[in-house]
């Protein structure tokens, strides 16, 4: 697609300059190149994507009203992004032949503005840990070093963009999942305010009663990440915790100067130990920002002790994915906990963690994400956003376990000792991520923008301003 946007790539199909059958063409033909790099996509959908494009075309010719996404390739992550009659695994062996019956609330909506899906991508079993990596097709790498990590759980999604092998992508994110594979594959991602995107999960649509996990969409530019989120957002009775569109044109955001914005920095939350590397791209990142015009302060953030709060959050998540394990088999006749069951061990440990839990224990923990939201609340103040590292280290290799040292510092080879998103995941605030910019061995790191509740728009544009500055569509690697 050569360094194009997804909204550049509509305009030149609604012009004629570019036709939607040839864009897909493309597209298809590098999956076929190159996913044996990255093994971004699970599953492939030619046939159905080239009938999209061939009707993508016959209604541009035909003068026809055309939605903002029209003719733009779409990846859907192997998860919640259900696309009736395709195979959806949910990145687990005992799903290998299992197709949706109905689409995804998210896919109709970007189907309906236009966009043609052309395959789904990988993640690990039901999202589970943040690295894409499970026992059907093995593990995604970054492009711009396929032997490390793309992230997860949206990795496939996130490692798709950055090589050029979809133009936007869906992802969710229960812990992070959006944002961290954006940090390590140099893409954008926004983990959308609670009830702002709808989603509706198969039997148990109160699965999502309190603002843990989310769906929202990833791309290449911001400006994609605005058109996509116009078209999401909005209440559907199929998901009761769903609110209405707000009043407002994403899109329209972007066009805010940076010497209308003010901005919060936390080099590390205040409870995380950060690489140099990273820490060196985000301020400078803070630093394009300032000089852009925008208003920055550095400030601390005074929230629980950083144990407490990791507790309330593994509680939160282990008993989330025990729920999916009991929705599973209560759908699909499926028990992931059995003996025999072609899942991993990382999978079923966490399940079992879930079940463990009490629901006093289980709600008790809310006074601390209650201290956390606080405090995230005092540190945001009168800013538009507070902006922090995505990660505390860079991609790291597939084949090392997750870092036990950070700095020089000791850590526990966890998700919450490398990894900052999942404190926002505890809290509920919405938060872009955005590439900062490479380290010295052009590995990706990434920053997020965080913010009050539905304030997507002032996210967006702090996001468009440091993008107007700091570029990145043309630093993928290979012409992606």
């Amino acid at each position: 697609m050569n360094a194009r946007s997804a909204v550049e790539l509509a305009e030149e199909i609604k012009s004629g300059e570019r036709s939607p059958v040839s864009l897909v063409d493309e597209v298809l033909a590098r999956i076929g190149e190159r996913n044996e790099r990255t093994n971004a996509y699970v599953t492939v959908i030619e046939k159905s994507a080239r009938e999209a494009a061939l009707r993508a075309e016959a209604a541009v010719e035909s003068g026809e009203t055309l939605g903002p996404l029209h003719g733009v390739p779409l990846a859907l992550k192997d998860l919640y992004a259900h696309k009736e009659g395709v195979r959806t695994t949910f990145g687990a062996t005992p799903f290998a032949d299992h197709t949706a019956d109905a689409d995804a609330i998210i896919t109709e909506r970007l189907e309906a503005a236009g966009a043609i899906v052309v395959g789904k991508t990988n993640t690990p079993e039901f999202g589970h840990k943040p690295r894409t990596d499970n026992e059907l097709v093995g593990p995604t790498g970054t492009p711009f070093a396929p032997d490390r990590i793309a992230g997860g759980s949206s990795g496939g999604s996130a490692a798709a963009l950055a090589d050029g092998l979809a133009a936007i992508a869906t992802g969710s994110d229960v812990g992070g999942s959006l944002r961290v594979p954006a940090s390590c594959c140099h893409v954008a991602s926004l983990k959308p305010s609670f009830g702002l995107v709808p989603d509706a999960s198969g039997t148990d649509t109160f699965s999502s009663h309190t603002p843990t996990g989310v769906v929202g969409p990833m791309a290449r530019t911001v400006e994609d990440l605005a058109v996509m989120l116009d078209v999401l957002v909005g209440q559907d009775d199929r998901d009761p915790f769903s609110v209405p569109a707000p009043n407002v044109d994403y899109s329209e955001a972007l066009d805010t100067p940076a010497r209308e914005l003010s901005v919060a920095h936390s080099p590390d939350l205040d409870m995380f130990t950060i690489e140099e590397s990273v820490t060196d791209a985000v301020e400078d990142a803070v630093d394009a920002l300032a000089d852009a015009g925008a208003t920055v302060d550095e400030v601390t953030v005074d929230g629980p002790e950083k144990g407490e709060l990791n507790h309330a959050f593994s509680l939160q998540a282990t008993a989330k994915f025990a729920t999916v394990a009991r929705n599973v088999e209560a759908e699909f006749g499926v028990d992931l906990m059995a003996d025999d069951c072609e899942v991993s061990d990382s999978l079923q440990a966490t399940i079992a963690m879930g079940q463990g839990h009490e629901a006093v224990e289980h709600n008790a923990q809310n006074a601390v994400r209650t201290a956390m939201y606080e405090a995230i609340e005092a540190a945001i103040g009168d800013h538009d956003a507070l902006v922090c590292p995505t990660l505390a280290v860079p991609p790291f290799p597939l084949a090392e376990p997750d870092p036990t040292e950070i700095a020089g510092e000791p850590a526990n080879g966890t998700l919450t000792d490398w990894s900052l998103p999942w404190v926002f995941n505890v809290t509920g605030h919405p938060v872009v991520s955005v590439p900062a910019g490479l380290t010295d061995d052009g590995l990706p790191v990434g920053m997020q923008i965080v913010g009050n509740r539905y304030t997507e728009q002032r996210l967006l544009a702090v996001a468009g301003a440091f993008e107007r500055v700091n570029p990145w569509i043309d630093t993928y690697p290979d012409g992606g």
